[in-house]
């Protein structure tokens, strides 16, 4: 038993919007415990729409529209499911009244195209619009197929959707459970890598375990289904706490945590203060930083330290390292951090300098190459390497330079004597 999300409407196959509207959706499905296995997007074209109708009625037992429902010409869908199961439309007068008063309610008069909105399939049932004026319809034109059908505002489709069809669902036995997810995140290793370690997590069923990647870093999404958020958990637990032991340091957060959270809860923890000497991220670190509320307490300022003279003048470092080293460099890295360190008097020095292209690199220094340094209560100095690929775009190589540098002080915060 599964549901089958079907989103009508060109403008999304031509990438003229965003369809938020099918991630809306399997959140919602996976709250009701509801599986859905496919998602699919097709252009205002009946014969079309009649095909993914076909195949979609053939996989799943409850087919979920969003899109097509409005008085133009190239809203399609009501037509288009009435013409596909051989059911009439007939104009639903309570619906006619219900757009006559909202376009009264703001001062307008309803247009006879509008009408169109109040044609549904014969035998389905409204569901009703509070906000708008196309209205959606539940029906079952066969007994194994439950149709729900809904305007593209996401705004509107929210409402019907909490309003009408989670209770319509569940009165008919569906959402009797939940499938809830935990987001395990790791930095500092490779998908593929990741991956061989945990191999053996991927062949459950319950919870199951699959490994995503972006932005640098990796996820594993551990899911289980069961009759509460709260039994599912525990099913999730000994999982998630095994997987934790294999990943190491590797592992630094769980779902909406950041980097910059994990970071600030460890130094308000320990009641340290950071400050950071930034290059090629810009002031991205400091603002990854100042994003977290409270970072107040344990972030007290940065240098945007994008020419030599500012680095030299304000951060100290030595110029004869600069011209021997460069700029880029582990050396010059290491005396920013002890350098920000010491002018703003915090525990802790953090840097950032590399090449985010997409022009400056060479063949020993290519764009990707970034250095971060760190400077510890004891002014002793490190510093980490990244390549992170001379094809990224500019904001990605930044982007990950920050997160990069904020992974060197977390995992020096959680292994330091």
């Amino acid at each position: 038993m599964s549901a089958e999300i079907i989103c009508v409407g060109t403008e999304m196959l031509l990438g003229d919007i965003l369809n938020s509207n099918a991630q809306y959706l399997a959140k919602q499905l996976a709250q009701l415990g509801i599986p859905h296995h496919y998602q699919t997007v097709v252009g205002d074209n009946i014969e079309r729409l009649k095909q993914v109708i076909e195949i979609a009625s053939s996989r799943a037992q409850i087919l979920i529209f969003t899109g097509g429902l409005g008085p133009t010409p190239d809203d399609l869908t009501c037509e288009t499911i009435a013409d596909f199961f051989g059911a009439p439309l007939v104009e639903r007068a309570e619906i006619i009244e219900d757009m006559t008063e909202k376009f009264a309610q703001r001062g307008r008069v309803m247009s006879a195209n509008n009408r169109k909105q109040a044609l549904i399939p014969e035998g389905a049932d409204i569901l009703p619009n509070p906000t708008g004026t196309a209205p959606g319809i539940i029906w079952q034109p066969r007994p194994e197929v439950t149709i729900l059908t809904f305007p593209g505002v996401p705004s509107e489709m929210y409402r019907m959707w909490e309003e009408t069809a989670v209770p319509y669902l569940k009165s008919q036995g569906w959402g009797q459970e939940i499938i809830y997810s935990r987001s395990l995140r790791f930095w500092g290793i490779g998908e593929s890598a990741l991956a061989e370690k945990v191999a053996s997590y991927f062949d459950l069923t319950n919870p199951t375990v699959a490994p995503y990647a972006g932005n640098g870093e990796v996820r594993l999404r551990v899911s289980a289904k069961a009759l509460s958020e709260a039994a599912a958990a525990d099913l999730i637990a000994p999982i998630e706490q095994e997987i934790k032991e294999i990943a190491g340091l590797d592992y630094y957060g769980v779902d909406n945590d950041t980097l910059a959270v994990v970071v600030g809860k460890l130094l308000q923890a320990s009641g340290e203060t950071i400050s950071v000497a930034e290059s090629c991220t810009g002031g991205g670190l400091g603002q990854m930083l100042t994003d977290i509320s409270g970072s107040s307490e344990y972030f007290w300022g940065g240098v945007i330290s994008y020419d030599n003279s500012v680095k030299v003048g304000l951060l100290g470092v030595n110029p004869e390292d600069l011209a021997k080293f460069g700029a880029v460099s582990a050396t010059v890295a290491e005396q920013m951090a002890l350098g920000v360190k010491n002018r703003l008097s915090t525990t802790w020095g953090l840097s950032v300098t590399g090449i985010a292209g997409p022009t400056g690199g060479t063949d020993t220094k290519p764009v990707g190459l970034v250095y971060v340094g760190l400077a510890g209560p004891k002014d002793e100095v490190t510093s980490v390497e990244y390549r992170f690929g001379s094809t990224r775009t500019r904001s990605y190589i930044r982007y990950v330079s920050a997160c990069g540098a904020l992974d060197a002080l977390r995992r020096k915060l959680l292994t330091r004597d």
